[in-house]
């Protein structure tokens, strides 16, 4: 499938992050610390925040879709507002650059992961951190957290927990290990879940429903794991395409993005049903969706916008 429209004036370089919502708006980041809001109507720039000194990493908007969270090389973390394009917050803790971040239930707490081979949980309210979880063994390149099914332990959570962190219990934070390992921990108890080998580094990862979760590695390696019986997976493949960078879930299956220009979306059944075309060899580097549309993020500096059958 060819893209319905290429937008090439929001950014000039490689296009690090993007997400969008289902209000119409986007936020996306590059290579030379740019972080726009835009509308994907249009394309039209709302807001340039600037904060950031180099590369922005990772751009994600809160469920209200008003308020952004950013990280990159800088070691920082900021929350933004996206109505007014002023910086909230900064979070300052990690001592390498922070590759991505996931929100815990509407925002009252934030997790993130960096090259200095850590994740933490924060407070954004008071800027602080809560939680770091640190015998991960190296690089995190990726991060996801998601409610799992009952009956999944999650560990034993701590007698006293702060007032300060809210909504954790139940949740699952799925580390990609640079260390060709895919880390699981209770987001509560801090107690690893489970440590799968990979074939090489793992660079991407996500939940595709309460009972099960997929990752991408560098040598193209998909791993289709049942949370319940981590130990063999449901499902594992090489593919031709070079490595795996980005995932997304979508209905019972996931689209998934590569290092050879690739994106594709793999059914329930684990079976190709559809190739998203446009990029010319460039890395793919982040997929994701509002209610009617799939975009991709790229090296080449373009974000393209595909129109799907989402029902």
């Amino acid at each position: 499938m060819a893209p319905q429209v290429r937008y090439s004036t929001v950014h000039k370089k490689k296009v690090n992050s993007l997400d969008v919502t289902d209000g119409g708006l986007a936020v996306s980041s590059d290579m030379e610390g740019h972080l726009k809001v835009w509308e994907t109507s249009s394309g039209d720039i709302r807001r340039l925040l600037t904060g950031h000194i180099g590369d922005v990493y990772t751009c994600r908007f809160f469920p209200s879709g008003v308020v952004i969270l950013s990280g990159g090389a800088d070691m920082q973390l900021k929350i933004w507002s996206a109505e007014t394009g002023q910086c909230a917050a900064t979070l300052r803790g990690h001592k390498g650059g922070i590759q991505d971040t996931a929100i815990v239930d509407r925002g009252r707490n934030i997790v993130s992961c960096s090259r200095d081979g850590t994740a933490k949980l924060w407070d954004c309210g008071q800027s602080t951190c809560l939680v770091t979880f640190a015998e991960c063994g190296g690089i995190l390149n990726a991060c996801a957290l998601g409610a799992t099914a009952s009956g999944i332990n999650l560990g034993t959570s701590p007698s006293t927990i702060s007032d300060r962190e809210v909504l954790t219990g139940g949740k699952m934070l799925l580390l990609a290990c640079e260390n060709k390992t895919l880390q699981a921990y209770g987001l509560q108890s801090r107690e690893k879940i489970f440590e799968l080998d990979c074939h090489s580094a793992v660079n991407s990862c996500t939940f595709i429903s309460p009972e099960s979760a997929v990752c991408g590695t560098e040598d193209g390696h998909v791993t289709v794991i049942d949370l319940r019986n981590y130990r063999v997976p449901l499902k594992e493949w090489k593919e031709q395409r070079s490595s795996i960078l980005s995932l997304l879930p979508f209905k019972q299956g996931f689209f998934a993005s590569s290092g050879d220009g690739s994106c594709f979306r793999v059914t329930e059944e684990f079976k190709t049903d559809l190739e998203l075309t446009g990029p010319d060899c460039d890395p793919v580097y982040k997929v994701v969706n509002d209610a009617q549309t799939i975009y991709t993020a790229c090296r080449d500096g373009l974000i393209r916008k595909y129109r799907l059958d989402m029902t």
